[in-house]
């Protein structure tokens, strides 16, 4: 048996085994820390109008506000990847914690537009270098056969966070003021943090990789598969030499990667445009307040609808064409939102669906993202896709708040939303025509994406 099991490898062992306590653990974490990242950058949408009120500025001038605490995400996320796959996951996820915990405290302090827009871009370092990271650890932690499930029920979690905010915000505003929403959104996530500092292990399949402390690596494999005994763990790859960004579009992955930042460009610039000007386009029709968060929490419902069933029907049919067929929808729903605008009920209606369409694919990105690339440069291209991604949800605010400083309509501002979603529905197809032997088509596609770990 020992003979046996020193042939293993970690992937072996965490693949072949059913999931343990620890995983578990790590990827409820996990789920937490998306969770209370979610709370944070998508509360923002809804705090714009009773934030203006208070101020006396016009909506329209929010955009560089929205856009600060986007640019911090990309930043956050570029750089945080790069330092995980040198130094680890598990600090890099704790530390962003600390960070956006600590600046959304500080974000009630704010009197300026200025102030706002400061500590909304510290605020996004720390959610930027969060999701690359807890997306990465959990992914690691998951039995392959687990990963298309797994991964976007995890990102089931930032859409969970944005309802959570909608809700907490619904209880806390009309008491307490917008100032409530911050508190909330910051003293969770340093306590997390500190949860974390406890209990979460760092990535087995990174100590692995990059020649980790092997008695650290023996302790964490006993706790996953207990019969394996003092058996050391043989490395599951070699580090790649020089910087790890390089290694992005090396062994034939330039073209995967250029393809995959497309749509994550594009679906995240229409996912940010629609949570931070939704309820502001809704308040300039003259609706109340409560509109605003209600869109935002049946959007973020119909989000986590959509991380839910992505990994079963991706499993169905195939990781191309339900991403395809959901880049499709989006683009018949905005189209259909320009119609039906002023009709408040059946608006609802089709905001969840696209909820479910928009960030279904994104946690279909996401998959791929992680399936995609090897342990030892995974964070650094997940934290890269999500960062591309990042530079879409900046534009998505900046282009919303244009468009509404130029008079444009509810309407014309929805029928412009059908543009990225055309370029993220073709990129996808070019992409699953491009995978290689495996047809896209067919369910098999989902290995098309899966290199050796």
């Amino acid at each position: 048996m020992a003979t046996e099991s020193r042939q293993l490898t970690v992937n072996d062992i965490i693949d072949s085994r059913p999931v343990s306590r620890l995983q578990l653990t790590a990827i409820v974490l996990c789920s937490l820390v998306l969770l209370l990242d979610g709370f944070d950058t998508q509360a923002m949408g809804f705090l714009v109008p009773p934030i203006a009120d208070e101020m006396g500025i016009p909506l329209s001038a929010f955009g560089p506000v929205l856009s600060a605490g986007l640019f911090g995400l990309m930043i956050g996320a570029m750089s945080a990847g790069p330092i995980a796959d040198r130094w680890g996951r598990r600090w890099a996820i704790i530390v962003s914690a600390l960070v956006f915990g600590s600046f959304s405290l500080l974000t009630p302090r704010a009197d300026t537009i200025g102030e706002l827009v400061t500590l909304r871009l510290l605020t996004g370092l720390g959610l930027g270098g969060a999701m690359p990271n807890a997306v990465a650890l959990a992914s690691e932690y998951a039995p392959k056969r687990l990963q298309a499930y797994l991964v976007p029920g995890i990102f089931a979690g930032m859409a969970g966070g944005a309802v959570l905010a909608s809700l907490v915000g619904g209880a806390l505003i009309p008491e307490w003021g917008w100032r409530s929403v911050f508190y909330v959104g910051g003293i969770l996530p340093i306590a997390l943090a500190l949860l974390l500092v406890k209990v979460l292990p760092e990535s087995v399949r990174f100590l692995t990789a990059t020649g980790g402390d092997p008695r650290q690596i023996a302790a964490i494999l006993r706790k996953i598969a207990p019969d394996l005994g003092e058996v050391p763990p043989g490395p599951a790859s070699s580090p790649p030499p020089g910087v790890p960004v390089t290694q992005l579009f090396t062994e034939g992955r330039t073209l995967g990667t250029l393809l995959l930042w497309i749509p994550f460009f594009m679906n995240l610039l229409i996912l940010y445009f629609i949570l931070s000007w939704l309820p502001s386009l809704l308040r300039q029709a003259g609706m109340p307040v409560s509109a605003g968060v209600t869109a935002v929490m049946t959007f973020s419902i119909g989000g986590i609808v959509g991380a839910i069933v992505q990994g079963p029907l991706m499993k169905v049919t195939g990781v191309f064409p339900a991403m395809i067929a959901e880049f499709a929808a989006s683009l018949g729903l905005v189209l259909l939102a320009s119609a039906i605008f002023a009709n408040f009920q059946l608006m609802m209606t089709v905001t969840f669906i696209l909820g479910v369409s928009v960030q279904g694919a994104q946690a279909g990105l996401n998959v791929l993202s992680a399936m995609y690339y090897p342990t030892v440069i995974r964070s650094t291209g997940v934290g890269w896709a999500l960062g591309i991604g990042r530079i879409g949800s900046i534009v998505g605010p900046l282009v919303g708040g244009f468009m509404l400083s130029m008079q444009w309509t509810p309407q014309q501002i929805f029928m412009a939303g059908a543009v990225p979603a055309v370029c993220a529905g073709a990129a996808i197809a070019a992409s699953g025509y491009l995978q290689g032997r495996t047809s896209p088509f067919r369910p098999e596609a989902a290995q098309a994406v899966t290199p050796a770990h």
